[in-house]
């Protein structure tokens, strides 16, 4: 029987991310981001092992097409946890490119993950997919060219 820790377990003052809220069906709901997008996902177990991926309408295929490693990077945390094939996965996401999208699904799979089983949560950690990737893109400058590249420097 999977251990769960549901949002109205949360002690006063804690703001992790480990009380996940799972509905009436049994799907776990958790955010992901990655850079400026926003991946909203609900992962679910599946019992006849038919197990399915939809983001935004579309499999992981047609999602990501031959980004192969944004596609490994998406099904990460099934491989860490050894997984594949247990859960199923339906996702919203928006903004940023394909590689902060699927950052933000692997993201948003691996808390909702937790989720439903929490002793999925000490290998989840220690491959690093609960932690928010903070890196961001740097803001361009006043009186240059970029972030870093700066205008050509003439004498005259």
């Amino acid at each position: 029987n999977p251990v769960r820790l549901s949002p109205d377990m949360r002690p006063p003052g804690d703001s992790s991310r480990k009380y996940v809220r799972v509905d009436a069906n049994g799907r776990a709901y958790a955010t992901g981001r990655r850079k400026t997008a926003v991946a909203r996902v609900w992962v679910w177990p599946c019992a006849d092992g038919a197990a399915s991926l939809t983001i935004n309408g579309k499999s992981l295929g047609e999602f990501l097409g031959g980004h192969w490693a944004q596609r490994y990077d998406v099904l990460k945390p099934f491989f860490v946890t050894r997984t594949e094939g247990l859960f199923s996965v339906r996702a919203l996401v928006g903004g940023g490119g394909y590689s902060g999208q699927a950052g933000a699904l692997r993201h948003g799979i691996a808390t909702a993950m937790q989720g439903l089983d929490f002793t999925l949560r000490p290998a989840l950690r220690a491959a690093g997919l609960l932690t928010r990737d903070p890196r961001r893109r740097e803001r361009k400058k006043p009186g240059q060219r970029g972030a870093r590249a700066k205008f050509a420097w003439v004498k005259r």
